[in-house]
């Protein structure tokens, strides 16, 4: 059993919308901070989870994925406060922090690129040292590039304004990889995860031969090519 979970900036709840024609995603215009709820809503539709419920100061839903079971939990606290809900449900469920997946947004990364790390310092997201102070470092987490502003004292501002129109093709694209290869995450398999998300934000063109240097490389578990 798992808890995967996002976090958000601010108290709101229903801000996404979905087209379900074609196993699309219709993107909204939501703050850039928030795009860890956005994959975990994705996950949810894709993989018909349960209707959400209040519980655990959020909103979780239950399905299975790689055979086990899986609980989504979206916290309805402030951001800097989500640690409250994460560590109501890992304590409820007897669970261990390596049994967590948080996915947040990280401006240190260009926008739709990912990486994923299990445990270690929360690199001052208010979010993680929340989830740091209630659970520990131990859980992984899947961190979604948004890209930087370019100065620290627009940082702010950056994350809190809306995905652009021109931000919808690579968003999409890196929700519906994400979603579509959860089961490798919960698997363990965290390169092949970031391979095939790289892959369906950008597929390799026609040119590009088999024996091309792999998106994941396996020094320290990173994703070291663009």
């Amino acid at each position: 059993m798992g808890i995967v979970t996002g976090d958000i900036a601010v108290n709101q709840v229903g801000y996404h919308l979905f087209d379900q024609r074609m196993d699309q995603v219709m993107l909204p215009y939501c703050l850039k901070h928030n795009i860890g709820f956005m994959a975990a809503d994705e996950i949810v539709r894709r993989h018909s989870f349960s209707t959400y419920r209040r519980k655990f100061e959020g909103q979780i839903a239950e399905g299975k994925l790689a055979a086990e079971k899986v609980i989504v939990v979206k916290p309805n606290t402030f951001m800097n406060e989500s640690g409250r809900s994460v560590g109501a449900a890992v304590s409820f469920y007897k669970l261990m922090p390596e049994d967590v997946i948080v996915f947040h947004d990280e401006i240190d990364l260009i926008a739709g690129k990912i990486r994923v790390k299990r445990g270690g310092d929360h690199a001052g997201h208010n979010g993680l040292r929340s989830i740091h102070c209630h659970i520990g470092e131990d859980y992984a987490r899947v961190r979604f590039g948004v890209g930087h502003p370019g100065h620290k004292d627009r940082v702010a501002s950056h994350v809190l304004k809306d995905f652009a129109k021109s931000d919808q093709d690579w968003l999409g694209k890196v929700l519906d990889g994400a979603a579509e290869n959860i089961e490798l995450l919960i698997r363990g398999d965290d390169n092949e995860f970031m391979n095939r998300v790289a892959l369906n934000v950008k597929p390799p063109t026609k040119n590009e031969g088999q024996d091309q240097t792999p998106l994941v490389t396996q020094r320290d578990g990173k994703r070291d090519a663009d």
